[in-house]
């Protein structure tokens, strides 16, 4: 099925109604928002009818969990990025988006709108303009005031039913009768959902009793008593947004003060968490080491975090998160917590530019992806407090993004670093490569060509700082081999081979070394290689490829790999040999796809379809070339890639197409073209006999 949802939350219970509600309101509206109280269940449901009604939209059901947003800078790029449209393009940021949808018939899930309620209203309102097949569902603590827009308020279960006290026991694990301690917890708590959840917790740990006598005497005390701390400014539902604060606080009493410290220093976390860097930001005072990961067994006992996934993370629901949020600025260590915070993701981010170059590449690339919400938090955090710290987090983490194809992300944040970091040297030489790079990508080669200039001499500034004296100089280093690859990778994409291979050739003859000995030197050789196969010097740069793939698989390095598999994949077909070019082509796919990049996987299944083509199996090129039309536009740009293949793949295609005959050829394509993508590179991957 297309699209991404969620795993389905097993503990759903009830709402047949309101989902029968929402499901005939997204068959007769183009936006809908489902409100209610923080804790009422809106997510839950959302995500239940997404899954009833994805089959009715022919592009599926994505979802996007705006949660982890501070703001709205990043809201599109959120967006963009959970339609899996990895856009490359320059320009305004909703126009690859509006581009990507605007022939889809998909639906398009929003959760957590309410902080970011107005930019949220327009942007819906640009899509749904832009996009006639597009539906929205939204859930938001208020509706989003969008013409057209159906609400639906959704109420907490009703306290005195069957589905409250269902909920309750499944989430305690017991089976409760009807009438006693369980169903009167129901009607304190007033059928809450997350509240019940909470109790539930309490319940496995003290007894249904114990747990009914304890919320009594909380929810009957005076608001003041009632840890009533989450004072936002809600204007419907204020006695059960009151009784759901009382239940948190509740809970907040029952931890112990250890657990209430973490609680609130975790409160930083936007995105899911795991138990390295919970300890790395919230230790401190009392919390230590040991005490922190019981502190944190204790806040997962009562349902405060949620258990860790198949990865080993954590995380908090955002009422949960507010409220700790609210007693760490009570504490007085909002500010110390986030500087923490901001200092441990800029380590992590160092330690994977460290580690790029090696066998520990790919997992540090995983890293880095999965913490991809905390690291943004982090880097708007030192945007405002140091924008150096800011510029040495982003340009360890740019070329990363970019291969991810977040290069929005990583051009926003590197150019708003340089423009306010005053610092000079290394920190500022790597963003200027990075930002050059992003640039190429998005085939803005004018302000790419500036900023490698700037990258150039900045690396020659910084080099010759560190080594005053001609005679103790090693020769260039890595920031002007970088500099050189950023300059030879611009030339590549404008057709100038030969400057690439000149520019590389004349920093790597003066800078002595292997080609494996550094990251940047390995790029440079990656350059002349390509260089090479532009110059028509085929058999030179097949042999020097082999030569840098054996070192690659020596260490472990996927990125280069997967590039040099591209360039043998094109020395093959210019040598005749479209045998060889489609297996290497099918090693450079499974490489980009083990690295999440759409664009690496684009052009493979160029490559690929060009060697199918040349070898005369018309109907897997065209399934090929349909798959890579469908990647080509997650990108939300045209068909690119170097001059030479782009020539051979108009004449090969052309062939076959004379050959099956263009209704044939058509329908093939067409077919893979809005089939299932990820299918389709499937078929791709497989050779001959297993097609």
């Amino acid at each position: 099925m297309r699209g991404h949802l969620p795993d389905e939350n097993p503990g759903f219970v009830g709402r047949r109604t309101e989902l029968e509600r929402v499901s005939a309101a997204l068959a007769e509206h183009r936006l809908v928002t489902v409100t209610g109280v923080g804790g009422v269940g809106k997510t839950r449901l959302a995500l239940r009818a997404a899954h009833r009604a994805a089959d009715g939209h022919p592009d599926g059901a994505w979802w996007t969990d705006l949660s982890q947003l501070d703001g709205d800078r990043l809201l599109v790029a959120l967006v963009a990025d959970s339609v899996d449209l990895a856009d490359h393009t320059p320009g305004m940021a909703t126009t690859g988006l509006c581009r990507r949808l605007a022939d889809d018939r998909l639906l398009l899930v929003l959760d957590s709108c309410e902080h970011l309620a107005e930019p949220c209203a327009r942007l819906v309102t640009e899509l749904l303009a832009a996009a006639p097949g597009l539906t929205v569902l939204a859930t938001s603590r208020r509706p989003l005031g969008v013409e057209g827009e159906r609400v639906i308020a959704l109420d907490p279960l009703p306290p005195g039913g069957g589905d409250a006290l269902e909920l309750l026991r499944r989430a305690a694990g017991e089976d409760f009768p009807a009438a006693g301690p369980a169903g009167e917890i129901c009607v304190r708590l007033e059928g809450i959902p997350l509240a019940l959840e909470l109790a539930a917790a309490q319940i496995r740990l003290q007894g249904a009793e114990a747990v009914r006598d304890q919320l009594g005497t909380r929810l009957d005390a005076p608001p003041e008593a009632r840890f009533d701390l989450l004072a936002h400014p809600e204007r419907v539902w204020p006695s059960r947004h009151r009784t759901l604060r009382a239940a948190i606080g509740w809970s907040h009493e029952l931890s112990t003060p250890l657990e209430r410290l973490l609680w609130a220093r975790l409160s930083v976390f936007r995105g899911p968490f795991d138990l390295a860097s919970a300890t790395a930001v919230c230790t401190g005072g009392p919390l230590d080491g040991a005490t922190l990961t019981g502190a944190l067994d204790g806040l997962v006992r009562s349902s405060v975090v949620r258990p860790p996934d198949a990865a080993g993370r954590l995380r908090m629901l955002d009422t949960i998160r507010e409220y700790g949020a609210t007693w760490l600025d009570r504490t007085g260590e909002t500010g110390t917590v986030a500087d923490r915070h901001a200092a441990h993701f800029r380590a992590l981010a160092r330690r994977a530019e460290t580690e790029w170059h090696g066998a520990r590449q790919l997992r540090w690339y995983r890293t880095v992806d999965a913490h991809h919400t905390d690291l943004r938090t982090a880097l708007d955090r030192l945007l405002r407090t140091d924008p150096d710290a800011a510029l040495d987090l982003v340009g360890s983490v740019a070329f990363a993004w970019s291969c991810r194809g977040r290069l929005r992300e990583a051009r926003d944040g590197l150019e708003q670093a340089l423009l306010l970091a005053g610092a000079r040297g290394r920190v500022r030489a790597r963003a200027l490569w990075a930002l050059g790079v992003t640039l190429v990508l998005q085939g803005e080669f004018g302000p790419a060509q500036e900023v490698g200039e700037r990258c150039a001499r900045e690396a020659r500034y910084t080099e010759y700082t560190e080594h005053p004296s001609y005679e103790t100089a090693p020769g260039p280093g890595d920031l002007t081999l970088d500099a050189a690859a950023l300059a030879g990778l611009l030339a590549l994409t404008t057709g100038r081979p030969m400057a690439a291979y000149v520019v590389v050739g004349h920093v790597l003859d003066a800078a002595p070394g292997g080609p494996a000995d550094s990251a940047a030197r390995l790029r440079c050789h990656l350059v002349r290689v390509f260089a090479l196969t532009g110059l028509g010097r085929l058999a030179e740069a097949r042999e020097r490829a082999l030569h840098l793939r054996a070192l690659c698989e020596e260490l472990d390095e996927h990125w280069t790999r997967t590039a040099l598999e591209y360039q043998l994949a094109l020395t093959g077909l210019l040598e005749g040999d479209p045998a060889a070019a489609s297996g290497h082509a099918r090693a450079m796919l499974e490489g980009t796809r083990g690295l999440g990049a759409s664009l690496g996987v684009a052009l493979g299944l160029d490559v690929l379809a060009t060697a199918l083509a040349a070898a005369g199996d018309g109907e897997r090129a065209a399934d090929v070339s349909g798959t890579g039309e469908a990647y080509w536009r997650s990108t939300g740009q045209p068909r690119r890639g170097l001059p030479g293949l782009r020539a051979l793949h108009e004449k090969y295609t052309d062939t076959v197409r004379e050959t099956l005959g263009e209704p044939a050829y058509e329908e093939i394509f067409v077919r893979a073209l809005t089939g299932l993508p990820q299918d389709g590179l499937d078929r791709a991957l497989r050779g001959p006999r297993q097609a």
